[in-house]
């Protein structure tokens, strides 16, 4: 039999999920199955997989050494270099820049130089992640951005903040998003409140009405902090956060991003590559704002955390702009 004690690095969770953790390779079914025939326990009795864990519970599993050796399998630490710049940082939640071109997860190709995976690099060489360990819990990111998108990406360090920080994410008006980006033409600060829906194959999104079975909101607030009538530069405060959101609803109104293969203006693109080398949109998270921080990270109250544009979208902002 073995033993764990759960303390605050592992509160506040189903025990499920804890589980899943805990035993990587096991599945959900295994799982269920050994809580059903009480091969798993909290506190000497059986519980159900949505059985909240408190600090001090005693989690039970009774499973021979090499059974629970060939389940769990820490998470590997790649020695990858560190692309991404650490923007803020405490014992809770780091907050990085990430670069265009670097993915937040793994995708489809099972790329392992990804963000998140750089970030276990950096906490482990910190010594503040040790997956052998702190068995059961990840740093993980709470957010995502597109591949080609750069800027913010807000990590969890601990387990109390990652639950924290998602449900601020739920809430949508506890953090702030904002973005920049230039897009065609003059375009003036509004109000955006459309519908999409993911393609057939999930690589693309499209606007549809209202009543499109499985139609999702998308809420956007633009705000015009510059234009020459042929380019505006956009501050984008995101109000919900779909896939390609921002790309989605200025494409949908008229004023496409700079460099965006897939929502664009081809023509514009070919003339912005040719003149500025820019092969991927022009769009950045500048700036978090913690509006209404819940539990243990109510220390963030009216936080602000901005990034500046990387010097080669800077430099093509100047000379659009002439500034």
């Amino acid at each position: 039999m073995k033993e764990f004690i759960i303390d605050e690095k592992y509160e506040n969770q189903r025990i499920d999920k804890y589980l899943k953790k805990l035993l990587s390779r096991a599945s959900l079914t295994l799982i269920y199955k050994m809580i059903r025939k009480k091969d798993i326990k909290v506190n000497g009795k059986k519980v159900k997989e949505n059985y909240i864990l408190k600090k001090d519970d005693v989690v039970s599993m009774f499973l021979y050494e090499d059974r629970f050796l060939e389940l769990s399998e820490p998470v590997s630490i790649l020695d990858l270099d560190i692309e991404f710049d650490v923007v803020y940082e405490d014992e809770k939640i780091l907050i990085v820049n990430k670069p265009a071109g670097l993915l937040v997860h793994e995708d489809d190709d099972n790329c392992l130089n990804t963000l998140a995976n750089q970030v276990l690099t950096y906490l482990y060489q910190k010594k503040e992640y040790d997956p052998s360990q702190d068995i059961g819990f990840t740093p993980a990111p709470v957010h995502r951005l597109d591949r080609n998108t750069s800027g913010l990406v807000i990590f969890g360090k601990t387990m109390r903040a990652l639950q924290d920080l998602n449900e601020m994410m739920k809430k949508r008006h506890c953090i702030k998003k904002s973005y920049l980006t230039i897009c065609k033409g003059e375009m003036a600060s509004c109000e955006l409140i459309d519908y999409m829906k993911k393609s057939k194959d999930q690589s693309l999104v499209r606007v549809v009405s209202k009543e499109t079975e499985g139609a999702l909101k998308m809420h956007t607030i633009v705000e015009c902090l510059k234009t020459n009538r042929s380019f505006s530069l956009l501050k984008v405060q995101l109000v919900t956060g779909r896939t390609h959101q921002i790309r989605l609803h200025l494409s949908h109104e008229g004023h496409p991003i700079i460099g965006d293969s897939k929502y664009g203006d081809f023509e514009m693109n070919k003339e912005i590559k040719k003149q500025y080398h820019l092969s991927h949109q022009f769009l950045h998270a500048y700036e978090l704002s913690f509006v209404r921080p819940i539990g243990s990270l109510k220390y963030l109250q009216d936080k602000v955390i901005q990034c500046e544009l990387p010097l080669p979208l800077k430099k093509i902002k100047t000379s659009i702009f002439n500034d």
